[in-house]
């Protein structure tokens, strides 16, 4: 299909966005029915509805469910260690008093920024924010932003620092 000078290119939804909300889905089905083993977990990912045209959002399944698996299973993997950063970030916040969607996705994004080098920690910070606004609450993305930035602050001090794999 051809574009003419001014027409409005339609828009597709980053091949890691998809895969973002894939994750995020099934992290978040956690908080409510913990898997007690890896095979489970993926059973538990695989039963999470995918979109039906995933391919004309950007990325074909079977690359969103790639990505999608690998942070899961780091979150899954490391999430004593993420809940620990979280609540070193979350002045004056106990984890237990966290909602379940901002939890998921505040472990998504420490996870990214610590585990991913691929992934700029801005761009983690910033997916974060997507999916809250999506699946979370409006007042939840403040929180949400600080936290996630007070963990990028400490990033670029050295004070807290990736882990290479």
């Amino acid at each position: 299909m051809a574009f003419a000078p001014g027409d409005i290119m339609p828009q597709k939804t980053p091949p890691r966005r998809v895969s973002r909300g894939l994750a995020f889905q099934t992290l978040y089905g956690q908080e409510f029915v913990s898997s007690p083993d890896s095979a489970d977990l993926r059973r538990a990912f695989m039963a999470v509805p995918r979109q039906t045209d995933v391919q004309d959002e950007g990325a074909p399944t079977g690359e969103a469910d790639a990505f999608a698996w690998e942070l899961v299973e780091g979150v899954w993997q490391r999430r004593a260690e993420l809940d620990d950063i979280i609540a070193r970030f979350a002045h004056n916040w106990r984890l237990e008093r966290v909602g379940r969607v901002e939890l998921a996705v505040l472990r998504l994004a420490v996870y990214e920024m610590l585990y991913r080098p691929d992934v700029p920690a801005k761009a983690a910070l910033n997916e974060a924010l997507e999916l809250e606004r999506q699946y979370g609450e409006e007042k939840s993305r403040i929180f949400v932003n600080g936290v996630l930035d007070a963990v990028v602050k400490a990033l670029d001090k050295g004070e807290l620092r990736p882990v290479t794999c």
